[in-house]
C-alpha cells in the first residue's frame, strides 16, 4: 500500500523506525513535506512575516499533489508537550484532504480530547493503537 506519514514536526525523529517497519511489511512510504529541512519553517518565519505567510500557504498547497497518489494515511498522533495523542492544525488539514480524497486514515494512537475530536471522529479514522499490522 502506498502510505504517507503525517504527525507534528516535533515527532520527525520517530518517522525513521516506522517507515523501516512499514517497509518490512511491504508498504511504499510518503514522507511529511519538510522531513528534509523540519527547520525550514523557522528560518522563513524569521525572515518576514510576509515571507512565513507565502511559504506556509506553498506547503499547504502542496498536500493535494503528495495526497492524491496514496491509498492511505498514517498519522503519527503521539505525545507533544504534554497533550496525549497530539494533532496539530496542518496534521489535521492533510487528514482532511485524505478523507475528503477517500484514502485510508489511520491513527497511531486514540483521538485526542480537543476540540477537533468530533470532526476527527467524522472521518472515521481506523485507530491502530501503535499496531503497524493493522495497516492493510
Amino acid at each position: 500500500m502506498k502510505i504517507m506519514i503525517i504527525c507534528s514536526k516535533h515527532h520527525y525523529p520517530k518517522i525513521p523506525e516506522i517507515k523501516s517497519r512499514l517497509e518490512l511489511n511491504g508498504h511504499e512510504i510518503k514522507l511529511p513535506n519538510s522531513f528534509d529541512a523540519p527547520g525550514k519553517e523557522l528560518e522563513i518565519k524569521n525572515l518576514s512575516k510576509e515571507e512565513h505567510i507565502k511559504w506556509k500557504g506553498q506547503m499547504m498547497r502542496k498536500d493535494y499533489d503528495n495526497i492524491s497518489p496514496q491509498e492511505a494515511v498514517l498519522v503519527l498522533n503521539l505525545e507533544k508537550n504534554g497533550q496525549q495523542n497530539y494533532i496539530g492544525g496542518a496534521t489535521f488539514l492533510e487528514m482532511y484532504m485524505a478523507w475528503h480524497l477517500n484514502k485510508k486514515l489511520f491513527l497511531y494512537n486514540p483521538i485526542p480530547e480537543s476540540m477537533l475530536k468530533d470532526e476527527i471522529l467524522g472521518m472515521n479514522p481506523t485507530i491502530i493503537n501503535g499496531d503497524l499490522t493493522l495497516i492493510i
